[in-house]
């Protein structure tokens, strides 16, 4: 993971997770609606995630 990917899923979580596939785009956009804090802490888990 890269600091871009990090800065990134700060200002807009969706965004970071782009190529993450369908699902991890609308979970993390889905957690974003319902508060910051959760679409940030979904797209690092997500990112951070070895398997994909």
């Amino acid at each position: 993971m890269s600091i871009w990917r990090v800065i990134l899923s700060i200002i807009c979580p969706p965004l970071a997770v782009l190529d993450k596939g369908c699902g991890s785009i609308v979970i993390t956009f889905l957690l974003w609606l319902c508060g910051w804090v959760p679409g940030v802490i979904a797209a690092l888990v997500i990112l951070n995630n070895p398997k994909n």
